[in-house]
């Protein structure tokens, strides 16, 4: 098991080492997964399954490690040669896992979350049901959170309206039973308190200077600074009357106070939220990567 605890742990590691390069983007592994989970169990999928379609959520954009900082960081709308790029993430995800021994357990979620049902999706034009049902669940939440999230020349949607181009789309963009069911999820209000939050009760704070998102981690307290990673303003976490806030103290973060790290205290709760998964004797994939790590099925 701690091999395999260990393979995980490298895999979240480049995961939030790529989240950590885009400050516009806070949280949105950590959305994706939640809103994955809660629409896999939606579905009526079984425990094991719901792990690896959160599991699947979280390593989506892994491909992005091979995008340029001026793309992946760009505050205006991209070009179409810039987008063009963008959409290479997807196989550069699905080469960084091919050789990787858990890679049965995510790579399709991290290969097809850009596909589409009418086959106008990226980066194999795959249709219908030759889209797995992670890789389904993961599209229609990237794509969710995406609308409900703020960028530099955007505000994010309210999630009624982001509901609403579901709605919509379903057929099309999105698989149309999945896309119900993620909507009724919207509807009864349970995918609010993941909206705007990069861990649960830990609402986004924005930079007082220039807008783009500050991550607030859970061990993180009143009186602690954090920085905008775009204009490298510092500021001070508060307590207000609707939790944490931050203010800005007129200074800048140094160098080390700048440089994008990966949240170890997440990945470790992420790694216990993941024990489901790794213990569990009924998935063969699993099975098998026992056998070729040790020489036994255990």
């Amino acid at each position: 098991m701690g091999a395999t605890h260990d393979m995980l742990r490298t895999l979240f590691t480049m995961a939030t080492a790529v989240e950590a390069r885009d400050p516009y983007t806070g949280g949105h592994l950590w959305r994706v997964s939640q809103f994955s989970h809660l629409l896999a169990e939606e579905a009526g999928l079984s425990t094991e399954e719901q792990a690896r379609v959160a599991l699947g959520g979280f390593l989506h954009d892994l491909g992005k490690i091979g995008v340029p900082d001026a793309i992946l960081n760009k505050p205006e709308k991209l070009t179409d040669e810039e987008y063009a790029v963008i959409k290479t993430h997807p196989g550069i995800g699905q080469r960084l896992l091919q050789s990787h021994p858990l890679a049965g357990l995510v790579i399709e979620a991290v290969h097809a979350h850009h596909e589409r049902p009418d086959g106008r999706g990226y980066p194999r034009s795959l249709s219908a049901e030759g889209i797995s049902i992670d890789a389904r669940i993961v599209s229609i939440c990237d794509a969710f959170d995406a609308m409900t999230s703020s960028r530099p020349y955007r505000r994010g949607m309210p999630i009624d309206k982001a509901l609403a181009i579901i709605r919509e789309n379903l057929g099309t963009q999105f698989d149309r039973k999945l896309g119900e069911r993620f909507i009724s999820l919207g509807e009864r209000g349970e995918l609010a308190h993941v909206v705007g939050h990069s861990e649960p009760g830990i609402p986004l704070q924005n930079c007082p200077n220039c807008g783009p998102t500050i991550v607030v981690s859970r061990e993180q307290k009143p009186g602690d600074h954090v920085y905008c990673r775009v204009c490298g303003s510092e500021a001070k976490l508060v307590r207000g009357g609707q939790g944490l806030g931050i203010e800005s103290t007129g200074f800048k973060g140094g160098p080390d106070d700048l440089a994008p790290v990966a949240d170890e205290a997440l990945i470790e709760r992420l790694l216990g939220n993941a024990q489901r998964l790794l213990a569990s004797r009924r998935l063969p994939l699993l099975r098998r990567v026992y056998v070729r790590l040790f020489g036994q099925d255990d």
